[in-house]
């Protein structure tokens, strides 16, 4: 499985910028988002907690997280580091270590144009715009924060996004407006969703970001093709000025 994102807990004004495709991307102040797990791995049902820290400053950005479940522990960590420019994230680094599987790394190359993956000898060239799949969400939080009133159910972005061993194009599509129920209260959300592609065994992403907490993603539920799934809601945010 596959949640969230983090890194420090610096709070910096807001860039807004607009990207070669039009899009205005706005990135979300530094913050440190605590949310609560609800899950099932391997058929058998699971709560537990994640930490998700997102860090903007400068022409840097990081963003990691860690999913912890009662019994079983850590099931996931996962950081991904690197560059800012005005189409957004530029990722350089990013890596994953999941519940009993080793730690995988997929690296941007872009003096040679190429990502390459620690568990593939394959590569993949560098066209413009991919994320790896947690900067991707932070990614989407910038777009759609920079689209703002323009983001209504049916609007679409699509990036390319490396994974462990290859490189797909995600397409992000805004379902709905929906009010949901989390520990920090009632919120007002944009429904946003990445359903796989027909032929592959990808999961699919349910995002839920809320327009008056910044465009954070207050709620995030992975699914499997197989029925396991993490969904995490928002428990509480901490910022802090710098």
């Amino acid at each position: 499985m596959i949640p969230l994102i983090v890194a420090g807990l610096f709070m910096h004004g807001a860039v807004a910028q607009t990207t070669a495709a039009g899009n205005k991307v706005s990135l979300p102040p530094s913050a440190e988002l605590l949310y609560h797990i609800n899950a099932k791995q391997r058929g058998i049902a699971v709560d537990g907690d994640a930490t998700v820290r997102w860090m903007h400053e400068g022409k840097k950005f990081a963003v990691s997280s860690e999913v912890r479940a009662m019994v079983i522990g850590k099931i996931l960590e996962s950081r991904s580091e690197g560059l800012v420019d005005t189409d957004g994230l530029l990722p350089e680094t990013f890596t994953e270590k999941r519940l009993r599987k080793e730690k995988i790394t997929t690296s941007f190359d872009r003096e040679a144009g190429l990502i390459r993956f620690s568990k593939s000898q394959d590569t993949q060239p560098i066209v413009g715009g991919e994320q790896d799949r947690t900067s991707a969400v932070w990614q989407l939080v910038s777009i759609a924060r920079g689209a703002n009133a323009k983001v209504k159910p049916g609007t679409e972005w699509r990036f390319p996004v490396a994974g462990q061993s290859d490189a797909e194009p995600w397409i992000f599509k805004v379902v709905t407006q929906e009010k949901i129920s989390t520990q920090a209260g009632d919120l007002n959300t944009v429904h946003i969703s990445r359903a796989p592609r027909p032929d592959s065994r990808d999961q699919q992403l349910d995002i839920w970001l809320a327009p008056a907490m910044e465009w954070y993603p207050v709620r995030l539920r992975f699914s499997d093709d197989n029925g396991d799934f993490i969904d995490q809601t928002l428990k509480k945010i901490n910022r802090s000025a710098s």
